[in-house]
């Protein structure tokens, strides 16, 4: 049997908590890998953690809505 199966692409979400921490969550995990006091810190290092894993970055902005995908 041969397998079509793509390797799956990590997803990492850039988004704030209730308690004002931005987090760096894995799609569709349930605790965050970092929290930050600032979303550029998040952003920072969601990009390291991206590139190690081939990953790709979805910043939220402070409603939840989508500021920037596939980054």
């Amino acid at each position: 049997m041969a397998e079509n199966t793509k390797p799956t692409v990590k997803n990492y979400h850039i988004s704030l908590r209730e308690d004002g921490k931005w987090q760096v969550k894995a799609g569709k995990a349930e605790k965050a890998l970092k929290l930050f006091d600032t979303q550029a810190q998040a952003i920072e290092y969601a990009k390291k953690v991206a590139d190690n894993q081939e990953g790709n970055i979805t910043i939220h902005k402070k409603d939840g809505k989508i500021r920037k995908q596939n980054y």
